[in-house]
């Protein structure tokens, strides 16, 4: 039978737990060393992913300087899916995030599925990052085969997040600091040099030329903005992640409410900015936007010397980064699911440092099996999990919208008080919202280069709500503990004070 939603499950208020709370420890949960840097930079950072330096530039020439429209539409829908989750995370923050909110809203079914599904996008990720860090890295020292540097990249970064959360967290925090400021670099540098401040460019002083002198703004047509959107919505993934990391902090409704408020001037600068200040420099037509990426087309247009080993090493930045996260994310999604009896129990399993060890050491296993895939069969068996994984983010914006319309009025009729972030204009703009991404699933059926990587998606969706609909037709459906979310009971049991500035 399905559990009604309530605000006192995995996540309740700490005040609230009681005596079913459980103890830190081996069989706890988790602890919460996230402080507030990391949060931050984890929010910031988590928006900015290696496709954002290397995957644009197959956006421009596809789309032209209309892809400045399709980076808008589709961060408008991040910014109204975060506002959405953020209201949900705040009143009730865990570390099962959207799953979490979709068992209780839509029914066991609905968390099990979309939980599931997350984690095998994120295992995927794990591959796919490592195989291009290895690559990188390859390249600088040849010596050291290209499986080899994925072996030592993963094992460094499953070592860090066996060890606490904290150092997950310092990790991000650097990561995250690099990309920041190298992107904000990139932007005032180029900036300077499409006003003609800055001395050395090749067309100093050209302004905003580039952006209609060839072709005008919509070179291949109003349609091809709905293309752009195909190639940049999936660059996006990774915003939720600081509502997965806010139930291991010490406030996890204020880190909460400062990433969700942040989402709309993160989105202009790190996506909008950067990629205006490309179209601007270079014309979106040149070669040199797919030959040699977009950002590098751009620094060279203004004359930077060594300018490739430098994006170089901020991709590898970006790589590992993801890499992180991606790991952190998976076992986070996955001791949720534990917790819940969606998965083995033992993912559900704590070390004395307050990480779930099973869970981390299961997902970095998927991703090692993953990465020697890619090795083997990179045409059939990996391009599979590739494309199968695809549409993942579009299956879990529209399930953080179908959740938040039930979950308004949970967190109105038990805990008002929680509602400390609100969705605008709710629930218009929650069903607008699912429309449009209903909409972008429809066009992917439509679009010859994106139909099969939307078939598939589907497939994998329709075999995990297969699974999860036999498991209560067989009764096999654990009933959720009505415990807190452990992080809440270490929190209780007294944990070091945020470093708040």
């Amino acid at each position: 039978m399905t559990r009604p939603p309530t605000l006192t499950a995995e996540g309740g208020d700490p005040a609230k737990s009681g005596p079913e709370a459980p103890p830190p420890g081996p069989e706890g949960g988790l602890r919460p060393g996230l402080r507030s840097r990391h949060l931050s930079m984890i929010a910031i950072g988590g928006i900015i992913g290696a496709g954002l330096f290397v995957g644009s530039g197959s956006g421009i020439a596809a789309t032209g300087p209309a892809i400045l429209v399709s980076y808008a539409l589709v961060g408008l829908i991040v910014v109204l899916v975060m506002r959405m989750l953020g209201e949900m995370a705040a009143a009730n923050p865990t570390s099962g995030s959207f799953s979490a909110y979709a068992d209780r809203a839509l029914g066991r079914w609905a968390g099990f599925s979309i939980g599931w599904l997350y984690w095998f996008f994120w295992v995927v990720v794990l591959a796919v990052e490592g195989t291009a860090g290895a690559t990188i890295l390859n390249g600088w020292l040849p010596a050291v085969p290209q499986w080899a540097w994925a072996l030592i990249v993963m094992c460094v970064l499953t070592v860090s997040n066996l060890s606490s959360v904290s150092s997950y967290g310092e990790f991000e925090f650097w990561f995250a600091s690099i990309k920041v400021v190298a992107i904000g670099a990139f932007i005032v540098i180029g900036l300077l040099a499409v006003f003609g401040v800055l001395p050395g460019s090749d067309n100093p002083g050209d302004g905003f030329g580039h952006l209609t002198d060839a072709g005008g703004f919509l070179p291949k047509g109003p349609g091809a903005i709905l293309t752009g959107v195909l190639l940049t919505v999936f660059s996006f993934m990774g915003s939720e992640i600081v509502t997965l990391a806010a139930g291991e902090s010490a406030d996890p409704r204020r880190a909460v409410s400062r990433a969700t408020n942040s989402v709309i001037w993160r989105i202009c600068i790190f996506y909008l900015g950067s990629v205006f200040v490309v179209l601007c420099l270079v014309p979106w037509n040149d070669k040199s936007i797919t030959d040699d990426g977009s950002y590098v087309a751009a620094l060279n247009t203004i004359g930077i010397p060594h300018v490739g080993t430098a994006m170089d090493v901020i991709v590898l930045t970006a790589v590992m980064s993801c890499l992180n996260s991606g790991l952190y994310t998976a076992s986070r999604m996955a001791f949720s699911l534990g917790l819940r009896g969606d998965a083995p129990r033992a993912f559900h399993r704590t070390s004395g440092r307050g990480v779930p060890h099973v869970a981390i050491l299961c997902s970095v296993a998927f991703g090692f099996l993953a990465v020697w895939f890619n090795y083997q069969w990179p045409d059939t068996v990996f391009q599979f999990l590739l494309n199968s994984s695809g549409a993942v983010a579009l299956f879990v914006w529209l399930v953080i919208c179908l959740a938040q319309l039930r979950m308004r009025r949970v967190i109105l009729r038990e805990s008002p008080d929680k509602l400390v972030v609100r969705m605008w204009l709710f629930p218009y703009l929650t069903w607008a919202t699912a429309a449009v991404i209903v909409f972008i699933v429809g066009y992917m059926l439509t679009d010859d280069s994106a139909r099969s990587q939307m078939l598939l998606s589907l497939l994998v969706a329709a075999i995990v709500v297969a699974v999860a609909l036999v498991r209560r037709a067989m009764g096999k459906e654990t009933p959720a503990a009505p415990a807190v979310e452990p992080a809440g009971a270490a929190r209780a049991a007294g944990a070091a004070p945020d470093d708040r500035p």
